[in-house]
């Protein structure tokens, strides 16, 4: 799935109009009506960050006692959801579910598993306030979710160890190169990289990918119509090696999760690390003012811009018991006053065009930053299939730790992309 950043921003007064007649009775005050047979919705989420848990638990408690029906949010871990969410699609289905936008979404959408929110997009006329970030959403014209917050990839670095360094934060490959040396002069880990949960190596080749061919070319990739040992792909890996044996990563790096690499960076024993904002979780609050954001180094100056942009989504399953109650909990969910303190917290960058600005500069530029853009590839885009994916993530990870086998690692790849893709 790609999609531009464009959208006409949608007036306060057009979304209000717009609205269904529930969202609009309780925007202006209004009691809203219970829903029919007063239905328990329950939901299932996969929140990281306690206060925005807590804020969607209030949510959740708010609706409830207006609607007359009992919202009950089971949270779990964020990385064993991933494999959980295969089964209680299937057997055991709540009515609402937090995903992933993109490909991962439309996997479950291709086997039935999402239900239609068209309807809800309609009357909401969600399409005006989300611009192209309803694509994300959006499978042969219908929708199967709402997208929620946003991650842009990119650099993030402590501007008080640049300060020390008495570097610039690096623009173009040979500066990139140059700030390495710098940093290992000083004693200091140039990327901070934990590669334990296999994805952060996937988004570092995904960058460097869309740096070097582009987003035609990478999404040809992801979609199994490009090979593995296709000779475009060399110099990403030949780059890419130049940095594992010049040591820029944290030795050692498929010990650490994500977590642990934040807190080297934070603790300025690293002095970038390649994520999205909610690196800032690994940061003390009183420190959150240095640390500073930047897009991905330039590697060909013909290759236009390019970045890797991600959108988490909400989804109600094909085989949820209260499909309208969950459609009621989702329109007062997404409204800007509701959506808006929800994201805040983990550094979202908003989906809607019409939120105020974030309190959080990270969140400030990453949006100035994706206005500048030709176009954005999502990283839960990177293979259609997520046996694919799983085996692009093993692979990334092995090359890291054992650039020497390059070749055997991208034969297998290329052997499993023939497999599924039936090539």
């Amino acid at each position: 799935m790609t999609f531009n950043l464009l959208g006409r921003p949608a007036s306060r007064r057009n979304f209000l109009k717009g609205a269904g007649a529930v969202s609009a009775a309780a925007l202006t005050g209004f009691p809203m009506p219970a829903i029919a047979q007063a239905q328990d919705i329950n939901i299932i989420s996969d929140e990281n960050n306690a206060d925005a848990l807590a804020i969607l638990r209030k949510m959740a408690e708010d609706f409830g006692k207006q609607a007359g029906v009992k919202v009950v949010i089971n949270n779990m871990d964020h990385e064993a959801h991933k494999t959980a969410i295969r089964n209680y699609l299937v057997a055991g289905a709540p009515d609402i579910c937090f995903w992933f936008s993109g490909n991962r979404m439309r996997a479950f959408v291709k086997r039935g598993l999402f239900d239609d929110i068209s309807d809800l997009f309609e009357k909401e006329k969600y399409k005006d306030v989300l611009g192209a970030a309803a694509g994300s959403v959006t499978v042969d014209g219908k929708q199967y979710g709402l997208p929620t917050g946003g991650t842009l990839w990119g650099m993030f670095y402590r501007k008080d160890v640049f300060a020390q360094l008495g570097t610039a934060v690096p623009a173009s490959w040979d500066d990139f190169l140059a700030y390495g040396a710098k940093c290992k002069s000083a004693n200091l880990t140039p990327i901070a990289m934990g590669t334990k949960e296999l994805w952060p190596a996937a988004g570092w080749f995904d960058q460097m990918n869309l740096r070097i061919n582009g987003l035609d070319k990478h999404m040809a990739l992801m979609n199994g119509e490009m090979s593995y040992l296709d000779a475009a792909l060399k110099p990403v890996f030949d780059m890419w090696e130049t940095l594992i044996k010049q040591d820029f990563f944290t030795p050692n790096n498929t010990s650490f999760g994500w977590q642990e690499a934040g807190a080297l960076l934070s603790q300025k024993k690293a002095g970038m690390m390649n994520l999205g904002a909610f690196v800032r979780s690994t940061f003390p609050k009183e420190e959150l003012d240095q640390l500073a954001f930047a897009p991905f180094p330039t590697i060909d100056s013909k290759i236009g811009r390019f970045e890797e942009f991600s959108l988490n989504s909400v989804h109600i399953p094909a085989n949820a018991k209260n499909k309208q109650g969950a459609r009621e909990f989702l329109a007062y969910f997404y409204r800007p006053e509701n959506l808006g303190p929800y994201l805040e917290p983990g550094g979202n960058v908003p989906p809607r065009n019409d939120l105020p600005p974030s309190k959080d500069p990270l969140v400030n530029a990453a949006v100035e930053t994706l206005k500048t853009v030709q176009g954005t590839s999502q990283y839960y885009d990177r293979d259609s299939d997520p046996d694919m994916a799983q085996a692009g993530l093993v692979g990334f990870q092995e090359f890291m730790a054992k650039p020497e086998r390059r070749d055997a690692i991208l034969k297998r790849l290329e052997g499993t992309r023939k497999r599924i893709y039936k090539i």
